[in-house]
């Protein structure tokens, strides 16, 4: 199952001039001003991202069958002989032979992946997703652990040792691919002897993960001052509009006219002002953005 990355880019569009109008330009800062105002209000000053997009990778269940035995096999071992084969056979997605990093064991995804033998097990089913619903990435983060992607190799059988386990996911090609993910950094394993369908078998069950983590989230306190800003410049927008009102309604000739034309100057010229901040702050929380979602994406 594939969930598909969303992607949110804060876009800033429309420009805004300083400029102090006089009482022998009226129509002019009219119209001004209200080409000020539509500019910003087409303006997207941008949301916080609410969902992250997050992947999962999964193959069929592997059931190699196999007769009992009396080895007893350990998920350290599992792990090093996971590490092996990331080392000798490089980065598939490139072509390239250089050894992909070893992956470091995480506690979360280590009992999400004995959760996960231990149910298998309990209710009788040999299946990425349980009778209850429970998939691998809801697993995960059941645990605690938050993730861009996660994946999940899953086998059940008789084997003579850690290294044969390993070896019969290399054979599937689903299950090599998440072995050698090259985007994986941590790794759970679990090994669990059980009776399933009247047999003694060994359920092996690993589970892949990229923490959330690893990528800077964009500052809400950016985005708290963006919404902030707006706020005030909406404040600023009415009492120009009123202030335009009121000089509307006045007779040139009167004496509150010019003033009312000089404290209409300032309210614009304050306009001004604050657009051009949150012009920066909306550029420098448009590259944080961008920066978190190259970082998810992988790019």
């Amino acid at each position: 199952m594939r969930i598909k990355t969303i992607i949110i880019l804060v876009l800033v569009t429309g420009a805004f001039g300083a400029g102090v109008y006089f009482k022998d330009d009226v129509v002019k800062f009219y119209s001004g001003l209200n080409k000020r105002v539509q500019d910003f209000q087409k303006t997207d000053i941008g949301q916080t991202i609410s969902q992250v997009g997050r992947q999962i990778f999964t193959s069929s269940p592997l059931n190699v069958g196999g007769l009992g035995n009396n080895v007893t096999l350990l998920k350290s071992k599992i792990i090093t002989e996971t590490n092996l084969q990331r080392k000798q056979n490089g980065n598939p997605s490139t072509g390239l032979r250089t050894g992909l990093p070893a992956l470091k064991e995480n506690a979360k995804l280590a009992q999400a992946a004995s959760a996960k033998a231990n149910d298998m097990f309990l209710n009788q089913y040999f299946e990425h997703v349980s009778p209850s619903g429970v998939g691998p990435g809801t697993l995960a983060q059941n645990y605690g652990y938050d993730y861009i992607i996660e994946g999940e190799n899953l086998i059940l059988g008789n084997f003579s040792s850690e290294k044969e386990v390993v070896q019969d996911w290399m054979n599937s090609p689903g299950h090599r691919a998440n072995i050698l993910n090259n985007r994986y950094t941590e790794i759970g394993v679990a090994v669990v002897k059980g009776i399933y369908k009247g047999e003694t078998m060994w359920i092996g069950v690993q589970e892949f993960g990229l923490p959330l983590s690893v990528c800077s989230e964009p500052d809400k306190n950016l985005k708290n001052q963006i919404d902030s800003y707006k706020a005030q410049l909406d404040a600023l927008s009415a009492s120009i509009d009123e202030k335009r009102n009121q000089i509307n309604n006045t007779n040139p000739k009167s004496a509150s006219y010019n003033q009312m034309i000089n404290d209409y100057n300032q309210l614009i010229t304050q306009y001004d002002l604050m657009t051009q901040q949150i012009k920066t702050t909306i550029s420098k929380y448009n590259v944080q953005v961008s920066n978190f979602n190259n970082c998810v994406t992988g790019k």
